[in-house]
C-alpha cells in the first residue's frame, strides 16, 4: 500500500515550510502574476500619494504614477485589446482610457487610483480560481494511489488503483485507507468512513458489507472485491459534483458582463460625441477635449466600486476578528440573501467525537459505577477505537484510579479484553458479548441468561434513544452497559432559533448518520426536517430541492463529504477546527473557532453591510448623475467635477468603513425580536 505521507524529494527538501513568505511567494497566491502585479501598483500608487503630499518634484510622483499605470494597467489593457480584436468593448480597457484621460488632462492620482482598484480586483477573481482548482486537487488524493491485489494465484501484488477492475480482489491491511469502492468477501474490522458519509464513529465492516474507496481501516484485515472502476467511485464523484456546481457558479457572472459591456459602449460614445460634436461645430480643440475628459472622468465608475467594497470589506474584517473567514466580497453578498440554512450533524451541530453519557449497571455486578468504569477504562487504555479512548477520558475526568491491564488483546469488530486487578473484563459490541453459543461451538464465556435479557432491553433501549450501547463482561457475566453519544454543542440550539427567526424559515439537518441518532440531535435543537442516512449525492440532492423551492440556502458542514454540498449551495460555511482540508477550500465562509453563535451573526451582519451598499450606490449615482447632467447642460469646471467625483468617493467610503467597528458585530449579534423583519 502506498505510503500517504509526504517524503521530502530534491525539489522540496529545501523548500520553505508552509506559512513561511516564501511558500506565499512559490505556491501560495504570490505565485500569481495578477496578485505581483497589483501589490507593485498599489506600493507605486502610495508612494506617489506620500510624495506629492510631501511636496517633492513633480517629476517624481508623476514618474511613480505613470509606474503605477504601467504595472496595473498593462495587463487589462492588454486584454481589452484583445477583446477589440473580437469586436467587443471591455470595461477594463473602458478604465485604462479613462485613467490615460485623466492623467492627459492633469489629474493623473484619479487615473492612479482606478488603476490600483480594477489590478486589485482582477487580483483576487485570480485567487478565488487557484483555490477551486487546488480544493479539487486535494479531494483525489483521499484515494491512495497503489493497493494490494491478489492475482489468480493468491499472490500479493502492489499496482497503481487507476489498473483495478471489477471483480479485482484487493487486501487491505490496519491503517490503510481502502483503493476502491466495493465489497467484503473476506475478514472484517472497523471502518472510518467519515470522508464520506460523515459518521463519527467508525462502522463495522463484515463480509458482505460495502466499503468505499479513501475510507481508512482500523482494525483486521479486508478483503475486498472491486465493483467500481476508479473513475467511478464515490470519491471521483465528489470530484465531478465540485467542479460543475463550481462552473454554475461562474456562469451566474454571465449578466454582470453584459451590462459592463452595454456601460462601456454607452460611456466611450458619450465621450467620442462630447468631443466631436463641439469640435465640429467650432469649438477648439482644447476646450472640446477637456470636456469629453471631465465626462469622462466624473462618468467613471471609481465612486460605484468603492460604493460596494468598503462596507462589504468591512464587514469581511469585522467578521475575521470575531473567528469567521468570509473567502471574498462576493460571499458576504451572498450571505446577505440566504433564507434557508442546512446543517451538518456531526462535527458542525455537535463535537465531533463520542463522549461517555451514561453507565448502568447491571444487578449481580456488586460494584459501583465508579469502580465499574476504573476497570472499563483499564481494560480500554490500550485501545485506538474511539469508543475505548471515549471511556478512558471519561475515568480521567472523574479523576479515577486506573488500575494495571494485562493480557490485553483487542478483536476487530468485536472490542477488547483484558484483566484487571483479578477480573477478566471484555468490553465489545452487544451483538458480540451477548449472543447465543452457537450449538456444539464450546463457548470461552457464557453470560448468564438471567443478566444478558436485562442488558439486551437496556441495549435496544439506548440504541433507540440515539446511543452507541457498549456491554461490559466481568468474569464472563454481563456487569453493566455502556452509553455512548456525540455531544450537542452548547449553543446549537440557540443558533436554530435565531436562524429561524433572522430567515423565517426554520433550519434543515442532513446527515450520513442513522435517523434514530438524527432525530434525537433534531428534538434537541428544534430542528423539524430531518433528513438522515444522506450520501454526498443525496446531500447535493437535498441542496437542490430546497433551491428549486425558491430558497437561497447556506449549509454548515466540516467533512469531505460535505465538500459537493457546500459548492452547490448558495453559500457553503465550514466549520475550521474540525473541518477537513477540502471542505475548508470548497467552502465560501469557515468558522475558524467552531463557534456555531456566529452563523447567525454573520448573516445578520452580511444584511447590514447589504444595506449600506444599496445606500453608498444611491450617493454614488447621484453624483454622478449630478455632476454629467452639469457637464452635458452646462459648463462644470473641471477642479469642480474632480473634487465632487473624490468627495462621492470619499463619502461613500467612509460610509461603508461604519461596519469595522465593534459595536457593528454586537448590534449583529442581537437576537433579531419574534415577528421581525430580516436584520
Amino acid at each position: 500500500m502506498a505510503d500517504l505521507t509526504t517524503r521530502p524529494t530534491p525539489a522540496t527538501a529545501t523548500a520553505a515550510p508552509p506559512g513561511r513568505p516564501a511558500a506565499w511567494w512559490r505556491s501560495g497566491p504570490g505565485s500569481l502574476p495578477e496578485v505581483r502585479w497589483a501589490i507593485t501598483a498599489t506600493v507605486l500608487f502610495a508612494a506617489a500619494g506620500v510624495c506629492q503630499l510631501a511636496g517633492a518634484p513633480s517629476w517624481l510622483w508623476w514618474g511613480l504614477y505613470l509606474a503605477c499605470y504601467a504595472a496595473g494597467g498593462w495587463e487589462p489593457g492588454l486584454a481589452g485589446l484583445r477583446a477589440l480584436r473580437e469586436r467587443t468593448l471591455d470595461v477594463d480597457l473602458l478604465m485604462v482610457v479613462a485613467a490615460i484621460g485623466a492623467a492627459a488632462i492633469g489629474q493623473v492620482f484619479d487615473g492612479a487610483l482606478l488603476i490600483v482598484i480594477f489590478a486589485t480586483s482582477g487580483a483576487l477573481e485570480a485567487v478565488a480560481t487557484k483555490r477551486t482548482a487546488d480544493s479539487v486537487r486535494s479531494l483525489l488524493d483521499l484515494a491512495p494511489e497503489r493497493a494490494t491485489r491478489l492475482d489468480p494465484a493468491g499472490q500479493e501484488e502492489v499496482v497503481e488503483t487507476t489498473e483495478l477492475a471489477v471483480g479485482d480482489v484487493i487486501v487491505v491491511r490496519p491503517g490503510e485507507r481502502v483503493g476502491a469502492d466495493g465489497q467484503v468477501i473476506a475478514g472484517s474490522g472497523d471502518v472510518d468512513q467519515s470522508t464520506i458519509t460523515g459518521e463519527s464513529l467508525p462502522v463495522d465492516k463484515q463480509v458482505g458489507d460495502e466499503v468505499f474507496a479513501g475510507t481508512v481501516n482500523g482494525a483486521g484485515v479486508l478483503r475486498v472485491r472491486v465493483d467500481r472502476p476508479a473513475g467511478e467511485t464515490v470519491i471521483a464523484r465528489i470530484v465531478a459534483m465540485v467542479e460543475q456546481a463550481s462552473a454554475t457558479k461562474a456562469r451566474t457572472q454571465l449578466f454582470i458582463e453584459k451590462v459592463e459591456r452595454r456601460y462601456s459602449v454607452v460611456m466611450v460614445a458619450a465621450t467620442v460625441a462630447l468631443f466631436a460634436i463641439p469640435l465640429a461645430l467650432g469649438q477648439n480643440l482644447q476646450d472640446s477635449l477637456l470636456r469629453a475628459m471631465t465626462f469622462m472622468i466624473v462618468a467613471s465608475p471609481c465612486a460605484v466600486v468603492l460604493a460596494t467594497m468598503p462596507p462589504l470589506l468591512a464587514a469581511i474584517a469585522t467578521a475575521g476578528r470575531h473567528g469567521v473567514l468570509i473567502k471574498s466580497a462576493v460571499v458576504m453578498e451572498q450571505l446577505a440573501g440566504i433564507t434557508q440554512v442546512a446543517f451538518d450533524k456531526t462535527g458542525t451541530l455537535t463535537e465531533g467525537r463520542p463522549h461517555l453519557t451514561h453507565l448502568h449497571a447491571l444487578p449481580g455486578s456488586g460494584l459501583s459505577d465508579h469502580q465499574l468504569l476504573a476497570l472499563a477504562a483499564a481494560a480500554e487504555d490500550g485501545s485506538e477505537h474511539p469508543l475505548g479512548r471515549a471511556v478512558v477520558a471519561a475515568a480521567r475526568d472523574r479523576d479515577l484510579r486506573l488500575p494495571a491491564a494485562t493480557r490485553f488483546a483487542s478483536l476487530p469488530g468485536q472490542g477488547v479484553r483484558a484483566h484487571v486487578a483479578g477480573h477478566l473484563v471484555e468490553i465489545g459490541s452487544p451483538a458480540h458479548l451477548l449472543s447465543e453459543p452457537a450449538p456444539g461451538a464450546g463457548p470461552a464465556r457464557t453470560p448468564v441468561a438471567e443478566l444478558a435479557g436485562p442488558a439486551r432491553t437496556l441495549v435496544a433501549e439506548l440504541e433507540d434513544g440515539g446511543h452507541t450501547a457498549v456491554v461490559m463482561l466481568l468474569d464472563g457475566r454481563p456487569a453493566a452497559v455502556l452509553a455512548l453519544a456525540d455531544r450537542i454543542r452548547p449553543e446549537a440550539a440557540e443558533a436554530v432559533a435565531r436562524l429561524t427567526a433572522l430567515t423565517h424559515a426554520a433550519p434543515v439537518l442532513l446527515t450520513g448518520d442513522n435517523p434514530r441518532a438524527a432525530a434525537r440531535l433534531a428534538a434537541q435543537t428544534g430542528i423539524t426536517d430531518v433528513r438522515a442516512g444522506l450520501l454526498p449525492q443525496d446531500k447535493v440532492a437535498a441542496i437542490r430541492e430546497l433551491q428549486q423551492e425558491g430558497a437561497r440556502v447556506a449549509l454548515v458542514g466540516d467533512g469531505v463529504n460535505d465538500a459537493p454540498a457546500l459548492a452547490t449551495a448558495h453559500t457553503g460555511v465550514a466549520m475550521g477546527r474540525t473541518g477537513a482540508d477540502l471542505t475548508l477550500d470548497a467552502a465560501d465562509a469557515v468558522i475558524t473557532r467552531d463557534e456555531l453563535a456566529t452563523v447567525p451573526t454573520v448573516i445578520a451582519l452580511a444584511r447590514r453591510a447589504r444595506r449600506l451598499v444599496m445606500a453608498n450606490l444611491a450617493i454614488a449615482a447621484t453624483f454622478i448623475v449630478v455632476l454629467v447632467a452639469w457637464d452635458l447642460l452646462g459648463e462644470l469646471p473641471l477642479p469642480l467635477g474632480v473634487a465632487g467625483h473624490e468627495g462621492s468617493t470619499v463619502i461613500v467610503g467612509l460610509n461603508g468603513l461604519r461596519l469595522l467597528r465593534t459595536a457593528a458585530w454586537r448590534r449583529a449579534s442581537t437576537p433579531t425580536p419574534p415577528g421581525g423583519g430580516p436584520a
